[in-house]
């Protein structure tokens, strides 16, 4: 069989013991069989594997490939479409009627005007963790509170909902639970969004939510929108804080840089986001036979895009498996590329190096509490890709 040709039987998933960070081994070995392989689906179609940065991007911008849910050809059973408001899985005309009425309320001007209030929940948890004493679990205590503070603040979701909110979310994304509790965890979730949107209708308040009951998007269409920009907002910059933290605890000398050189910041946040790749894979299912990296992909065949191996590269970065606080911003896949680019990349990035900054700085002793190969991870079923909690501990003033 040619190098073209080589099929690999199933989505790789498990990581090589000791290296939390890299994909999995056999994805890479994937990749040096070429940019685009062979891949079965776990109904037994077939399908293609895209690692290679350049391929990865070509589809994500190729209006030849869909994004619909219903479209996915992956299992041996009908899929229903997705949701109304759950724009990540439609294509356009729909995804733009969503995603529109958005933009504005995403630009980096109005997320750079939410810095004093990240600053303010940062700093917020930061003195939680010092009066709690010497130690904490970095995932409760830093790195799932403040994005889900900013993203209710943001929508409107009250504050003391906000706990149960998380624990929702947690249940849905973590990759962990049942089927059950799956959809249990779901059906709360949309049940609560529900009821937060009739209330934003009946009284507006100062929020996105509020804003967009002004216009001509249906009640389900408003809790499809919410429940991407909750789980967007929380899930994906929660896993990118505690995962980061760990990497730099892993990486000494990269976090000495940080620490002796702040401006290295807004790169090094670049740099994280590239390396970790906490969103793994997504998937586009082809409308018409499209020629990619010299292979056919025929109409209907669903192709998934490696965005943990496309930001390894070695035919785009140099020495792509190195954490390198320090390497010239050159591009990165980790918030996607095209129509569906990820609308709050500019409050992640913020969010980011507000959080990272406040907590090298508060806390310059911080290091791990347990062996490091102790560090429970998510499992690779999970949406998004991190740690599950990350004991730390530092020497009390």
């Amino acid at each position: 069989m040619s190098e073209s040709l080589h099929t690999v039987a199933a989505m790789p998933t498990e990581r090589r013991p000791g290296c939390p960070f890299d994909p999995p081994a056999e994805l890479v070995e994937a990749r040096g069989h070429g940019p685009i392989v062979r891949l079965t689906h776990p109904g037994g179609m077939p399908g293609w594997l895209i690692t290679g940065y350049d391929l990865v991007r070509s589809v994500l911008a190729d209006p030849r490939f869909s994004s619909r849910k219903d479209l996915l050809n992956v299992v041996d059973f009908e899929i229903p479409p997705a949701p109304p408001g759950e724009f990540l899985l439609m294509d356009d005309p729909e995804h733009s009627r969503y995603r529109k009425p958005l933009v504005g309320k995403f630009t980096v001007r109005r997320m750079r005007l939410l810095t004093e209030r990240i600053e303010q929940v940062t700093a917020e948890c930061l003195d939680a963790m010092a009066a709690a004493g010497s130690s904490a679990d970095l995932v409760t205590a830093f790195a799932k509170p403040i994005p889900t503070i900013v993203i209710c603040e943001i929508l409107g979701v009250p504050y003391e909902d906000r706990a149960s909110f998380q624990q929702q979310i947690d249940a849905f994304m973590g990759g962990e639970v049942g089927d059950e509790e799956l959809i249990a965890a779901y059906t709360a979730t949309q049940e609560y969004l529900a009821r937060l949107v009739a209330a934003k209708r009946a009284h507006p308040t100062d929020d996105v939510l509020s804003e967009l009951t002004d216009s001509d998007l249906t009640d389900e269409e408003l809790k499809g929108i919410s429940l991407i920009l909750l789980a967007a907002g929380f899930d994906t910059t929660a896993n990118m804080l505690a995962l980061g933290t760990y990497a730099l605890l892993r990486h000494p000398e990269q976090l000495a840089a940080l620490r002796e050189d702040p401006s290295l910041i807004d790169g090094a946040v670049e740099e994280l986001l590239r390396y970790l790749s906490v969103a793994k894979t997504f998937m586009r299912t082809a409308l018409e036979d499209v020629e990619v990296g010299g292979q056919l992909v025929e109409a209907g065949t669903t192709v998934v895009l490696s965005y943990n191996t496309a930001n390894r590269d070695p035919e785009r970065f140099t020495d792509p498996d190195v954490l390198d606080v320090r390497r010239p911003f050159d591009g990165h896949l980790a918030f996607s590329h095209g129509i569906h680019q990820c609308l709050g990349q500019q409050l992640a990035r913020i969010e980011m190096r507000v959080a990272f900054r406040a907590l090298l700085d508060r806390f310059p002793s911080l290091r791990l509490d347990v062996p490091a190969e102790e560090v429970p991870l998510r499992p690779e079923t999970a949406d998004i890709y991190g740690v599950k909690s990350l004991p730390v501990a530092w020497d009390e003033k």
